[in-house]
């Protein structure tokens, strides 16, 4: 492929499809459909994809160095394994509030677990928070009044974490203490124009520090310097894109996740490929991803 190039590698119609995170060991991307209830193992080798069901909406995933898979569920921190299919549920959240769930989350570089919660009738309500689940599972909430929790992710050096709040249109950074994973020093990163119709979704870093944000709606994927200028915009033939990551065996290949929620059957029928799995050829390469430690 050639850079810039963009190509669907899996032809699906996940509802949500969302949080894909690369496994090298097994040479395979795990994604999930939300609304779908699945979790998805894709093998590029052979072009195919495995589907594991489970009984309530599964927001996000993270690999596990012990093995398996961490997850957040619609209110619930968890564990799944895919090869016995066993989840074993953790922490519930916000019993106080019914419309809430989980949303967007990722590891730190310490292996610590991030995730964001959102009101799942109000997109724009300011009820979400951040949490955060420690190798002890010990779980923390760090911020509130989050307006759609989305995409997160952190500086090569983990000092710094990348922030999406998709209804205030604006991705913020801070900094990170790795030894206790407090965040402090608040500041807008990246802000997305409400008139454009497009809103900031999921997010990735590269390993030159570039962050890469989906921006939904509108069918493209952005890349942010450091310094949190736009320096490439990539066009995908479906409107709603949701989550992306690098993955392949040099972590060269940008893979993105789409959604069909929300889509009319006439806007279908102009992107027939919308949940789907698309891969970009980037330019660069990305990191290999945060295990959750515990």
């Amino acid at each position: 492929m050639s850079v810039g190039a963009v190509e669907c590698v899996l032809k699906a119609e996940a509802v949500v499809g969302e949080s894909p995170v690369w496994c090298a060991a097994e040479k395979a991307l795990y994604w999930v459909d939300i609304t779908g209830q699945k979790i998805h193992r894709f093998h590029p080798s052979k072009g195919t994809n495995d589907t594991f069901h489970l009984p309530q909406p599964v927001t996000s995933i993270a690999l596990r160095r012990r093995s398996g898979l961490t997850a957040t569920l619609r209110k619930d921190f968890a564990f799944f394994d895919p090869e016995t299919q066993k989840l074993h549920l953790l922490d519930h959240v916000e019993k106080d509030k019914p419309d809430n769930r989980f949303n967007g989350a990722k590891c730190d570089r310490q292996g610590r677990f991030w995730a964001g919660t959102m009101n799942g009738k109000q997109w724009d309500a300011p009820d979400g928070a951040l949490y955060r689940l420690d190798a002890d599972l010990r779980v923390t909430c760090v911020r509130t009044g989050c307006i759609c929790a989305n995409g997160l992710d952190f500086s090569p050096d983990g000092r710094v974490m990348y922030f999406t709040e998709s209804f205030a249109y604006r991705i913020d950074a801070y900094d990170v203490d790795a030894a206790n994973g407090a965040i402090s020093n608040r500041r807008v990163f990246a802000t997305v124009d409400k008139d454009s119709g497009a809103f900031p979704d999921g997010l990735t870093v590269d390993a030159e520090g570039g962050v890469w944000s989906v921006h939904n709606v509108v069918g493209q994927v952005v890349r942010y310097t450091p310094a949190g200028n736009i320096d490439r915009v990539i066009r995908l033939p479906v409107p709603r894109p949701c989550g992306c990551t690098f993955g392949g065996e040099k972590l060269d290949v940008l893979y993105v996740t789409t959604a069909r929620e929300t889509m009319s059957v006439a806007q279908l029928a102009k992107a027939p490929l919308s949940g789907s799995l698309f891969a970009v050829a980037p330019g660069v390469c990305g990191l290999a991803p945060s295990c959750f430690a515990g």
